[in-house]
């Protein structure tokens, strides 16, 4: 239901948002530029519809993971189980169940507080230890989720070679007792992608891992597992192909090309439009547009030549939000639009670009390196490699 609720509350948003670029239209038209009220109003707008969807992709990973997940614990007693008990040995069963209820939560006033105080330690207040709560508050790590759009596939050697048609040869039309010549052309290639070897090293004392509240080694694991995932998530963008990944945007030689917008400095409808022909129909039929979150809030307020938002929102639960009808990853290495930048890029990354597993996270635990100094290291390491294998399947865009 609250998922449902969130697709509602997207709709009426994105309706108010048209409303105010409309009104952001007739204010240029009319007066040559727009109030500060109106562009605060779109913009808060924008990051309104930004939110939702960020929320409602939350909603739907969770109700996913409760499918397939056991069921937490329940009944663990909190403060409400506290007040209770407070409640009950003040009162006893001396009112009933349902006065009990409304005595929940119970804070004693200045009246009720005795010589035993819980602000005064010497007073008893040790005697009202605080809960230690076993959970690790973490921030959010975010990373380009390049690996859930490309080809993945793992190996067992150094590196992979793949041979790729490279040219290709003409048909001709001939008589029916004419002279037939060879048909050159035909040419192929290898593409040759090598993995490349990451790490990380964390020393932990014996002690904290004796007496910590926690399972240090599943959190560093965790840990681990999380900072690869930022590492080759850059590099799958902007990876220089020297000792790490190539990625798709480092060179836009390595694709088919890259549209030019028709205006410096300013991302435009027409600009997106004309990328998304420029791609054959084969790849645009199974294509994803890759950016950064920013560059998503500006296309939210283009309008293609139909007078319609080429942003749309999935307002159906597992329907994704798009643009020109294709859906979008957010991937915070793209860069930002600005002069000179590719910040869009469009295509089939399944067959364009291709993941190579070699070892998947490898953690070693040394005991003996830093045994002098009372610490066990930990040492995690994985290789991957990565690189564009399919120029035409990739259409990026710049701004001049």
């Amino acid at each position: 239901m609250e998922v449902k609720q969130l697709h509602e509350e997207m709709g009426k948003t994105f309706g108010e948002f048209k409303g105010m670029l409309e009104r952001e239209e007739a204010e240029v038209k009319k007066y040559g530029q727009v109030s500060a009220e109106t562009k605060a109003a779109v913009d808060k707008l924008n990051t309104s519809i930004g939110d939702l969807e960020k929320r409602i992709g939350e909603m739907e990973a969770k109700a996913v993971r409760l499918l397939l997940e056991p069921d937490p614990a329940k009944g663990k007693p909190g403060s409400e189980a506290k007040a209770a008990f407070l409640n009950w040995a003040r009162y006893g069963d001396a009112i009933t169940p349902e006065e009990r209820k409304m005595l929940i939560p119970w804070v004693p006033g200045p009246e009720e507080r005795r010589a035993l105080a819980v602000a005064n330690p010497t007073a008893a207040g040790y005697l009202a230890p605080t809960e230690y709560v076993r959970e690790l508050l973490k921030g959010i790590v975010e990373f380009s989720p390049i690996r859930t759009i490309a080809n993945v596939r793992t190996t067992s050697a150094r590196a992979i070679q793949i041979p790729k048609r490279t040219g290709v040869f003409a048909a001709q039309w001939v008589a029916e007792q004419g002279t037939r010549t060879e048909t050159t052309g035909y040419t192929v290639g290898l593409e040759e992608i090598p993995t490349h070897e990451m790490y990380a090293l964390v020393d932990v004392s014996n002690q904290q891992l004796e007496d910590a509240a926690f399972d240090l080694e599943a959190i560093l694991n965790a840990e681990f597992a999380e900072q690869f995932g930022v590492a080759e998530g850059a590099a799958f963008v902007v990876g220089s192909g020297v000792g790490r990944p190539e990625g798709l945007t480092i060179n836009a030689a390595t694709v088919a090309g890259a549209t030019i917008t028709a205006t410096n400095d300013v991302l435009a409808a027409a600009d997106l439009m004309t990328q998304f022909y420029n791609l054959k129909d084969g790849y645009a039929r199974n294509g994803t547009w890759v950016m950064r979150r920013a560059t998503v809030a500006l296309i939210r307020k283009l309008v293609g030549t139909d007078g319609n938002f080429l942003w749309q929102p999935g307002l159906s639960g597992g329907a994704p939000s798009t643009i020109l009808d294709r859906p979008y990853v957010e991937a915070l290495d793209m860069p930002a639009s600005a002069d000179g930048t590719l910040p869009v890029a469009f295509g089939d990354f399944r067959r364009g670009y291709m993941i190579v597993d070699r070892i998947e996270i490898a953690v070693t635990r040394d005991p003996f390196t830093q045994a002098a100094s009372g610490n066990v290291r930990f040492h995690a390491r994985k290789r991957v490699g990565g690189q564009v294998v399919n120029a035409e399947a990739i259409e990026l865009l710049k701004i001049q």
